[in-house]
């Protein structure tokens, strides 16, 4: 009896080996926590997506520091994962690197500044919305001086204040841009010390990409009573009587574009940007408030749009 037992648990342990080296598997790497209703959130949407609509198998993990990167693309890839999305500028050395060893794994980085065979970045040009976010923002200040705070320095937040500073300038040329960087994407204390720093420097509207501490902002916003914009997700209901609009990256239908062209063999990696033209990037107005924007300023941002859609208004690029 021992022996056909074990025989019938060798047989579902092979079933279910065969099984599982059938399905369509898919990992999501983050540099902070799901729950930040911001940059990972999204990523974390996204996630849900795949595993619903693709009905594929999902596992994520949050690293705590660059030496977790590595150990954990590794351990997806060992498993036959069929992408793992590494959610983050910083991913992309490693990616790239364990990429070589594991050509059948695709790695798809967020935010990231290389491709190989394997490996592919792709960007969201999030500066397109911040430049609109920043429109609004000159069309409102009193006082000529807006705030931006961001979390750990990395080139792609300097390009969103980037668009956002252009924006600004744009309705008001004489005008300043105060910029923060915390040194972290979790410390909402840290940024609402920020922020109240640069209230206290005369800025009456405040701008964020700050992930998790961006709540911190908004903290300062409300106790200043004054407006704050909202970063690559929806952060309107976060703090709806403070969250003027939300500059917007549809990273979730993103995820799920990518992920459906690789489970059907048509995938064209390399360096993927998608914004406002592709659907991608958008700005929204948080109903609540939008009868506090003047009329006048509204028209404008809504020639924003317009004009970056057509390519009439240049964005700034990495570079300069």
């Amino acid at each position: 009896m021992l022996t056909v037992a074990a025989l019938i648990t060798a047989c579902e342990r092979s079933r279910d080996a065969a099984l599982s080296s059938t399905a369509f598997k898919v990992a999501l790497l983050t540099p902070g926590p799901v729950s930040d209703a911001g940059w990972n959130a999204a990523a974390f949407d996204g996630l849900q997506l795949i595993k619903r609509d693709l009905h594929a198998d999902t596992a994520m993990v949050q690293t705590q520091s660059p030496a977790d990167f590595e150990d954990a693309m590794r351990d997806f890839a060992s498993r036959d994962f069929n992408i793992v999305f590494a959610h983050g500028f910083e991913y992309t050395d490693t990616a790239l690197r364990v990429g070589k060893l594991f050509p059948r794994t695709r790695f798809i980085v967020t935010s990231g500044n290389g491709s190989s065979e394997n490996v592919s970045s792709v960007t969201f040009k999030i500066e397109e919305a911040a430049y609109v976010e920043g429109v609004v923002a000159g069309g409102m200040t009193k006082t000529g001086v807006v705030g931006a705070i961001g979390g750990i320095e990395l080139p792609s937040i300097h390009l969103t204040f980037e668009g956002f500073r252009r924006g600004f300038l744009s309705m008001r040329p004489d005008g300043r841009v105060l910029v923060s960087y915390t040194g972290s994407f979790d410390d909402v204390g840290a940024a609402k010390e920020a922020a109240l720093a640069q209230v206290s420097a005369g800025a009456d509207l405040l701008f964020h990409n700050a992930d998790a501490a961006g709540l911190g902002v908004f903290q300062a916003a409300a106790e200043s009573h004054i407006y704050a914009f909202g970063a690559n997700r929806n952060q309107n209901d976060v703090a709806p009587d403070t969250v003027l609009a939300s500059a917007v990256t549809l990273i979730p239908k993103a995820f799920l574009r990518i992920a459906t062209e690789i489970k059907e063999n048509r995938f064209k990696g390399g360096m993927l940007e998608y914004g406002m033209k592709d659907g991608m990037v958008e700005v929204v107005f948080n109903p609540r408030l939008i009868g506090k924007i003047p009329a006048p300023t509204m028209q404008k941002a809504h020639e924003a749009e317009r004009g970056i859609i057509d390519g009439a208004i240049v964005m700034p690029t990495m570079g300069g």
